[in-house]
């Protein structure tokens, strides 16, 4: 029967760039998770649509940005 030993010395240098790696990796995932929910798309969605339905919805074509982004800034 064959055994096998394997040492493996990490310095702390090595960890913490492995760390610091691992961390960036998950900030990169957040930039893009924020991205996609971009609310570009619910405007090109609005834009899309005729004065007749955005007036319907009480939209005129100037106010869709506003409309949109409602929640975040008060104009």
């Amino acid at each position: 029967m064959a055994t096998q030993s394997t040492n493996v010395n990490f310095s702390k240098g090595v960890f913490r760039a492995r760390l610091d790696a691992f961390f960036a990796s998950i900030g990169q995932g957040f930039n893009t998770y924020v991205e996609r929910r971009s609310r570009v798309g619910q405007i090109e969605a609005l834009n899309a649509k005729s004065d007749k339905e955005l007036s319907a919805m009480g939209l005129r074509r100037e106010d869709i940005a506003q409309h949109v982004y409602r929640d975040m800034f008060y104009i």
